[in-house]
């Protein structure tokens, strides 16, 4: 296997939950880090990481100077829709200002943070063949952006797709704690831990495989209610109840993330994880 490669720039718009982590295990192996925020109040905070911090909002009228920020080699963009509905209207228009700025500014690569809620609940197992079909405003917006970036034919696009997040400040057992007859309980969850996040996007980066969607999920799909009266107790939160049932679902699978990356996951057994909390 290849090692990183130290010579490489990379920039993240988007320093949150992810973001951040993302850009400090960068910065660990040497890559020189440019990160954005729309909160002046953070700058200081990325300088301290020794992340070069940025000031930049894409919002609908916003003025954007974006300076060096887009002289890089890989710029990974991770900011998800919010479900207001004004954001989500100006979700399209944020994604297709960065994809312009890529495009002058001659950026190689380009690496979409997306999420599995373009699928929808198909009641099947899916993969990045399946033909998406989101089901809730914001899985449609995010599948809108995906195709806005896939459309340059000047940088090179990475889609990839995680489930739900869990891991530090995002505990499980507060998901559903203290609720009663909580619908669904036999579904399938699909759930990945932030640890895997990063390590997938650093093997994306470690081998050069760029150009694919990646579908980002644990292999170990538990029921709901299983999982989360697990989590719940874990956390010592409040009990919940959960309806006995199987209504839609899917179950997050992925050809590309064993095919291109052969990535083994961190959190591959969540019963395991929880008990270790």
């Amino acid at each position: 296997m290849s090692t990183l490669n130290n010579k490489l720039c990379i920039s993240i718009i988007g320093c949150g939950w992810y973001g951040m982590a993302l850009a400090k295990q960068l910065l660990a192996n040497d890559f020189a880090v440019k990160g954005s925020t729309t909160t002046p109040e953070k700058l200081n905070y990325l300088a301290d990481a020794g992340i070069q911090p940025y000031l930049l909002d894409f919002g609908l009228g916003k003025s954007v100077d974006p300076k060096d920020f887009f002289m890089s080699n890989i710029l990974i963009v991770c900011i998800p829709p919010k479900r207001i509905s004004v954001d989500l209207d100006q979700y399209k228009d944020k994604i297709t200002a960065i994809a312009t700025l890529a495009t002058t500014y001659k950026i190689e690569h380009v690496l979409f943070i997306s999420s599995t809620s373009v699928y929808g609940d198909m009641n099947s197992i899916v993969d990045e063949s399946t033909i998406p079909n989101p089901q809730t405003p914001s899985g449609l917006q995010v599948l809108n952006a995906e195709q806005i970036l896939q459309q340059s034919s000047l940088f090179t696009t990475t889609i990839l797709r995680f489930s739900g997040l869990v891991g530090p400040g995002r505990h499980p057992g507060r998901f559903f704690a203290g609720r009663k007859d909580i619908p669904n309980g036999k579904a399938p969850v699909n759930l990945i831990h932030l640890d895997d996040c990063i390590g997938l996007t650093l093997e994306i980066i470690r081998r050069k495989a760029f150009g694919y969607i990646y579908n980002a999920s644990s292999p170990d799909h538990l029921q709901k209610q299983t999982l989360y009266q697990l989590a719940i107790q874990s956390a010592g939160l409040a009990e919940a109840t959960f309806i006995d049932e199987l209504q839609e679902w899917k179950i997050i699978s992925s050809i590309q993330v064993p095919k291109q990356l052969n990535y083994t996951f961190k959190m591959a057994n969540w019963t395991q994880w929880l008990k270790n909390l």
